[in-house]
């Protein structure tokens, strides 16, 4: 699977993760030139995860990206559907409950979490609307979700720029540093086929959540979503 549609079979994407998990953290440094840290930042900030909140974070592959919410003092589940992922990480931190689920069909009681969150893997989810109304189903009455997701840079010519960036340079790229460089041209098209900004805001709030906002990191190549679940 190389092509990016909306038609995409959970088993071949969990497939395709599995295939780069072991360099996964490394190529992702590499291919956004160190900006995925800060967004991974950004991200903690919005989560604000207090001690003994918990915390849902879907897509989690090797853990990376739960580690900021562990260190609050947090209760927090790395959850995916790429068991090569989640392999690499518990033999990384085996301390941290990993566990395998799909993103729209969530092993979770309902009002479970305080929180959840999921950075850059809606994109990847078969049923992106099946899995934001999963996540307001476990998430508790207050309670919150944040999105982190590639998106669309506002200013016009640098979204030309970006695009050229993201089918000429990022392959090859991949290529040189990946174990499996066709799921990063996957990744490039589904970026490309991506909603825009208010697009996923309106589709967070058909979904169930209120008082939806975003902001926009480097420039819009990526916008982090937020919004609360009626008390």
């Amino acid at each position: 699977m190389t092509r990016a549609s909306l038609d995409k079979q959970p088993h071949e994407v969990a497939s395709m993760f599995d295939g780069v998990a072991e360099r996964y953290d490394l190529t992702n440094d590499v291919l956004s030139l160190g900006q995925d840290r800060r967004w991974r930042k950004e991200v903690a900030k919005a989560v604000d995860a207090r001690p003994a909140q918990k915390v849902l974070d879907l897509a989690a592959g090797t853990g990376t990206s739960s580690m900021p919410f562990a260190r609050t003092g947090a209760y927090v589940v790395p959850c995916d559907f790429s068991l090569g992922m989640l392999r690499v990480g518990k033999r990384r931190n085996a301390w941290l409950p990993f566990t395998a689920g799909d993103a729209t069909r969530l092993p979770f009681k309902d009002d479970t979490f305080d929180a959840v969150t999921i950075s850059f893997g809606l994109r990847n989810v078969q049923d992106f609307d099946a899995a934001l109304r999963e996540m307001h189903r476990v998430t508790r009455p207050g309670g919150r979700i944040v999105i982190c997701e590639f998106s669309h840079p506002t200013w016009a010519p640098f979204r030309t720029v970006y695009t050229e960036y993201l089918m000429r340079a990022l392959p090859p790229t991949a290529r040189a540093v990946s174990s499996n460089p066709d799921a990063y041209v996957y990744l490039a098209e589904s970026i490309r086929a991506w909603p825009d900004q208010p697009a996923l805001a309106a589709r967070l709030q058909k979904a169930g959540w209120t008082r939806v906002a975003w902001r926009n990191l480097s420039g819009g190549i990526v916008a982090v979503h937020r919004g609360f679940k009626k008390g």
